[in-house]
């Protein structure tokens, strides 16, 4: 069965490595030329990889131009995966393989459609999480599903970086299995159901700005959709200096601060403990931005330059 994969993010290498692994080495990767990295947080740079196993590599900045479906058309593959690629595939690149392209998509679909998929998984407190594998249609995340998986998470405590690992895991337990499926003729495509469905919208970095008159549940949150491998959640001190916050606890010690939402209550080394809306506290562990922790009883916020 020949096989393109399309992609330039770390799911791409995840998938790479599953298909090389299960003897399902791609004929070609198509991916984004390096200096275009700035187009993906997480992007990867697969042709090292690719080249390692004997793949063909195209370079492209559209998957849908002209030279690069030439490219995959002269493979003349039996399957496109596209894995880790930001740009919608038009119906001249579905065409070109004979069985069609396959995606990656991080909910369980039709649940969750659309983009920031792990943001909003955390901030919906999606307690049951799916992965899906499914053929590309007309519409975004819309086409039949191919696989599926399904994991339990801890609202309280998951992070995008656990997440995103959560889900790296399901991909490569998911599509060896499938491709040996796929080889044997046997070609699932399950339609998706219309009720229960639901499309996410695009977050932008400014979105991680932390409002501290919400909970401090609200919060902690927040900053824990909005970390790494995202830009992350942030606020401002006094003088105006962008703090990105990237570890957050709840303070043990309830009840004990007394002050507004913002406050700078505590400082120990580098960690400092923040005052939020409905009278509880966080304490900041990890950070960055400044040299020192925001000073005491001086209040975070909007930037005012």
């Amino acid at each position: 069965m020949k096989i393109v994969l399309v992609g330039a993010v770390e799911s791409t290498e995840i998938a790479l490595n599953a298909l090389c692994k299960s003897g399902f080495v791609p004929e070609m990767v198509v991916t984004l030329p390096p200096e275009l990295a700035h187009r993906h947080s997480d992007f990867v740079d697969v042709g090292p990889l690719a080249q390692e196993h004997g793949c063909a590599l195209h370079l492209t900045r559209k998957s849908d131009s002209d030279e690069t479906i030439a490219a995959i058309r002269a493979i003349d593959p039996d399957l496109v995966l596209v894995i880790g690629w930001s740009q919608l595939c038009g119906p001249t690149f579905r065409a070109v393989p004979k069985l069609g392209c396959i995606g990656f998509h991080p909910s369980d679909l039709p649940k969750l459609r659309g983009r920031a998929v792990l943001p909003w998984t955390i901030l919906l407190q999606e307690k049951v999480v799916g992965a899906s594998l499914f053929w590309l249609a007309e519409g975004a995340d819309t086409g039949e599903i191919a696989a599926k998986a399904r994991f339990e998470v801890d609202t309280e405590t998951i992070t995008a970086r656990g997440l995103y690992d959560r889900h790296m895991e399901a991909l490569a337990d998911m599509l060896p299995p499938l491709m040996d499926r796929i080889a044997a003729g046997d070609v699932p495509r399950v339609p998706q159901i219309e009720e229960g469905a639901s499309t996410c919208a695009l977050r932008r970095p400014e979105d991680g700005l932390i409002d501290w008159t919400a909970s401090a549940a609200d919060i902690h949150r927040l900053i824990r959709a909005a970390g790494p491998p995202y830009p992350g959640a942030f606020t401002h001190a006094v003088d105006g200096t962008k703090l990105v916050l990237t570890n957050v606890r709840h303070t043990p010690r309830k009840d004990y601060y007394i002050g507004i939402p913002g406050q700078v209550q505590d400082i120990d080394g580098k960690v400092f403990t923040v005052y939020c809306g409905d009278g509880n506290c966080i304490d900041i562990l990890d950070w960055y931005g400044a040299d020192a922790p925001p000073k005491l009883h001086t209040k975070l916020g909007k930037s005012t330059t």
